[in-house]
């Protein structure tokens, strides 16, 4: 079976995405769970006593009769407890300082974003990555959790601030008013949230209350973790705080259980502003309790370190709650300090108990652990000491006693909690080797077709009617099957590719089986005796000699691959391309120094290519100045690269240093930041204007217009008129004006392009076509990107050019060099934007512009836009930049699709089995996840860009003459 070269690409990426889903099945790890049905109570235990009765089987009476918990959206734990604690909440300080308080830096897991943050706070369980993409649109709260307990137990609750809690808590509150996130609103959603506070403070009809403030969060996306409104914004929280605190101060009843506030952060903030990876300053949050039922201080004391997921668990037995199933936290012992003696072993062993019962139902070997026989030891310590007790033992040996069990106990919650939080990370490895064998299936297929998909027929051809009609075909299916049956039915735990239907299990089974026989005799077909049996191959020998050039190409790559294996290398990535971008501008110096200085010495040039320009088709006469520019465009690429390397400092090591990025983000540098937003948008209107037709020029300029309208609107750029301290929009209207120029510019080229394929044939319009709808895409860009990204936009564009009029035509590369190279440069730029392999240099605030409330859809696609505008931008480039050159072999498109899809797959098959291999190593979860979506993703954009690349290629076809 014949198929041509770009549907065969377009094929094979599409069933590689699916390849990839299968994995990731089963590398997003299940959640520690309890086999309980979801939020049913637990059975208490009765305190330990040798042979007595059960009737303590009781939670200790609650220590804290109201509870008001205030979040601040993105505060880090050095605002509070650092050097600039004073400055920035010296009221709060002051309490931390000399007031009633405990103080902890709250580490936060991975990923650091709110929604899994307010999960692991109410449920005390580990959300999994997954939980980033949930974050987008966050469901109900199935599982056991604290706000679930209260209201069981009858507590009345309130909650004012963000509307994820309303999503995650449906029907859980008495009285609320969820506010939406606009990141350039950073005062009206706090507001929203502080005009109830005064009334409710008031009242003495409610027992829970939940402040969650956005400001400071907001502040963070839009300036940075520097920008000039966040002390402000500190200042604004700590004079709220002091409401609280002197409302419920004076509100204090005598001989009534204590209040207690707390002030705690879902997630920190980097250094850029954002948060969602792994580093310091985005999980350590601070963590202040304030109460009069804990000791006064005397002096600043060290804040003490814990897990976030151990406040569900405190929290819940100071309410008298019962601890949620799924929990896999500790409780604060320190809370408990002014509790009785046997109160205070009680809290650690229904904690202890229900740890252990967690352990029993994840951990097959759960006897064995060191955490469940310190349990039991401290357990029958404990009762010895409640015989003790009951026996009426001087307090002077309980308590000696009673310290010994304390500590035994708090040793046994450590090893247990250890166990169960390295337990979030098992894998299920059944789904994740079908998906490695799937998709290195794909990848060898893709390699042993590339002579006959690179030849001049531009065609595979695919044994597949052999393979299915073979017995070999129907004996692996039966082998296969019996290996899934005998998987399913001895594994332990949870199985992605068990739970699917039998119907795609057996697809799937049958797929493999002939792919492996597809596999085999394509191979055998390249071997010595397949040779003298089918005959020579099609591909000349010519075909396959490769330029000094092309050696680079193909060892850059490569290296790339192979750099995949260190985590260091995927931290800072960026460095290796811009390490192979900057080797790649000196190649090509190179050949254009060969190409112009050689030839005159009568030497010659090399041999091309089938699928290069024709002899016959190339430029007869060369100017003196086209020669020069030709020279001067790899050095003057060089130098673009360089300068926007210092525009974005992004990776790991490096990203908390200076760039001219933060620079122009100051508000004292906003004119500057408003001029050179301007300068980039005209020069872009420039560049890619000279291809559309009159009526999307005109399109094109307004749109851009409108775009520096929207900054100027959410107070990012001035216009000259206006003044700085002019009050912020949220430019709804703007942004939706340039999106009716964008939907215009993609009616006007896809018109034309279907016109010029089914009515007139025209070649020229076809063209005119395609750029048109490649500039309402960047049209699109400009207004996603911030401005001071503008430059990144601009940059890419000019080189785009320089690049298409100086190298590629006058070097003549083939489409294969060509292709790789828009695949470095595309690579190269998303690094250039800023982007990291860290999930907290994505850019959420694009999904609000031009949208009052959030919509799913529109969300998505504007965030991952915005991410991929780099490699989406450069892999559309390719398409109109092959397809427009007309004097090209018709095979040219198919080679760009085929060289993409090889491209692609090489690093994702190479990376998955990386993952497989390193899959005990927990610290992959702030590393090697988002990487891994991050390659799953490009591979779905890839597999678009293929998919367009086949589409255009037969509607050429169709009207060929």
């Amino acid at each position: 079976m014949k198929i041509r070269s770009s549907a065969f690409a377009s094929l094979i990426l599409i069933l590689e995405a699916v390849g990839v889903a299968l994995f990731l099945g089963g590398f997003l790890p299940a959640s520690v769970k309890s086999s309980r049905p979801s939020k049913s109570t637990l059975d208490l235990p009765p305190e330990p006593l040798s042979g007595g009765s059960h009737n303590s089987s009781h939670i200790p009476q609650p220590l804290f009769n109201r509870v008001v918990i205030m979040l601040i959206d993105g505060m880090r734990q050095d605002v509070v407890f650092g050097a600039n604690g004073r400055k920035n909440m010296p009221y709060t300080r002051h309490l931390v300082e000399r007031g009633s308080t405990l103080s902890y830096v709250a580490r936060a897991k991975f990923p650091t974003v709110t929604m899994p943050r307010i999960k692991a706070l109410t449920s005390g369980s580990i959300p999994g990555f997954i939980d980033v993409v949930m974050n987008l649109n966050s469901p109900a709260l199935l599982e056991d959790n604290l706000i679930w307990q209260a209201k069981t137990a009858g507590k009345k609750m309130i909650f004012y601030g963000d509307r994820t809690w309303l999503h995650l808590f449906p029907k859980h509150f008495m009285e609320y008013d969820g506010t939406i996130c606009f990141v350039s609103d950073h005062t009206e959603v706090d507001n929203n949230v502080t005009r109830h506070l005064d009334g409710t403070l008031k009242r003495d009809d409610w027992d829970i209350l939940i402040l969650h403030y956005l400001g400071l969060d907001q502040i963070g996306h839009s300036g940075g973790a520097h920008s000039p409104w966040i002390q402000p914004k500190l200042l604004e929280m700590d004079d709220i705080l002091k409401k609280i605190h002197s409302s419920l101060i004076s509100k204090e009843a005598e001989g009534s259980l204590p209040y207690l506030l707390i002030l705690c952060a879902d997630h920190g903030t980097a250094e850029t502003g954002s948060h969602g990876g792994s580093s310091d300053l985005e999980v350590n949050t601070p963590l202040v309790l304030i109460s009069p039922a804990f000791k006064r201080k005397d002096g600043m004391e060290s804040p003490v370190k814990i897990e976030q997921v151990d406040v569900a668990a405190t929290l819940s037995l100071s309410l008298g709650l019962p601890i949620p199933k799924n929990s896999v936290g500790r409780v604060i012992a320190s809370v408990f300090d002014e509790a009785s003696l046997r109160d205070q072993l009680r809290f650690l062993h229904l904690n202890s108990h229900q740890l252990s019962s967690l352990l029993k139902d994840n951990i097959p070997d759960y006897e064995k652990e060191e955490g469940f026989e310190q349990y039991r030891v401290a357990e029958k310590a404990h009762g010895s000491w409640m015989k003790r007790y009951l026996d009426g033992n001087p307090p002077e040996v309980l308590a000696n006693m009673g310290k010994k069990v304390l500590k035994q106990y708090s040793e046994a919650l450590s090893s247990m909690s250890s166990v169960l939080s390295r337990q979030q990370g098992q894998y299920d490895m059944y789904s994740m080797s079908a998906g490695i064998v799937f998709v290195i299936q794909l990848l060898l297929l893709l390699l042993l077709a590339m002579p006959e998909a690179l030849s001049s027929s531009a065609a595979v051809d695919l044994p597949v009617v052999s393979a299915l009609l073979s017995l070999p075909f129907y004996l692996l299916c039966l082998l296969l099957a019996s290996v899934h049956v005998l998987l399913c039915t001895s594994t332990e735990s949870a199985c992605y590719i068990c739970s699917l239907s039998w119907a795609l299990v057996f697809a799937a089974i049958a797929f493999t089986a002939a792919m492996s026989l597809v596999l085999l005799s394509m191979m055998t077909r390249r071997l010595p005796l397949g040779l003298k049996l089918y005959g020579k191959p099609s591909l000349k020998t010519s075909d396959w000699s490769l330029s000094d050039l092309d050696l680079f190409l193909l060892v850059g790559t490569a290296g790339h691959t192979l750099s995949l294996g260190s985590s260091s290398f995927i931290e800072e990535e960026h460095q290796t391309w811009y390490f192979l971008l900057s080797t790649l501008c000196l190649a090509v110096f190179q050949d254009v120094c060969r190409k112009y200085f050689r030839e005159k010495r009568g030497q010659g040039s090399e041999e091309q290519e089938e699928f290069a320009l024709p002899l016959k088709d190339k430029p007869k006469g060369e100017t003196d100045s086209d020669k020069w520019l030709s020279l001067a465009t790899p050095l003057f690429v060089l130098l673009c690269c360089r300068l926007l390397r210092s525009l974005n400092q992004t990776g790991t090591q490096w990203a908390h240093l200076s760039d001219v990025g933060h620079w122009l983000n100051r508000a004292e540098h906003q004119v500057v930041l408003s001029l050179l937003s301007a300068l980039c948008l005209v020069f872009i209107y420039f560049l890619i204007q000279r291809r559309c037709s009159l009526v999307s020029k005109v399109a094109l300029a307004l749109g851009l217009l409108g775009v520096y309208s929207y900054r100027a609107a959410v107070g990012n750029v001035l216009f000259p008129w206006q003044h700085s301290g002019r009050s912020m929009s949220k430019g709804t209207l703007e942004a939706r004006f340039v999106y009716v120029f964008v939907l215009g510019i993609l009616f006007t080229g896809t018109k034309d392009l279907l016109r010029s394929q089914i009515v007139t044939a025209d070649a020229k319009l076809k063209n005119r076509a395609l750029w048109e709808i490649y500039s309402g895409l960047v049209l699109l860009i400009s207004l996603l990107f911030r401005p001071h990204n503008l430059p990144v936009l601009c940059c890419s564009l000019l080189i785009q050019s320089v690049m298409a009029q100086f190298i590629w035509k006058k070097l003549h590369y083939d489409a294969a060099q060509t292709t790789i190279m828009h695949y470095w440069f595309g690579q190269a730029f998303f690094f250039f934007q800023g982007n990291s392999n860290n999930i907290s240099t994505v850019d959420i605030s694009v999904w609000m512009i031009g949208l009052d409330n959030y919509v799913k859809g529109p969300a998505i696609f504007l965030t991952v836009l915005s991410t991929y505008a780099g490699p989406l931008l450069w892999a559309c480039h390719l398409i109109c930049y092959l397809i427009s050159e007309r004097n090209r072999s018709p095979v040219t498109v198919g080679h760009g699709c085929y060289c993409l899809a090889v491209l692609r797959s090489v690093p994702a098959a190479a990376y998955m089995v990386l993952v497989t291999g390193l899959r005990y190593n927990t610290f992959i979860w702030s590393v090697f996840s988002p990487k891994l979506l991050y390659e799953a993703m490009h591979l779905l954009l890839t597999a678009a860009i293929c998919l367009i690349f086949n589409t255009v290629e037969q509607s050429r076809t169709s009207v060929a003459p």
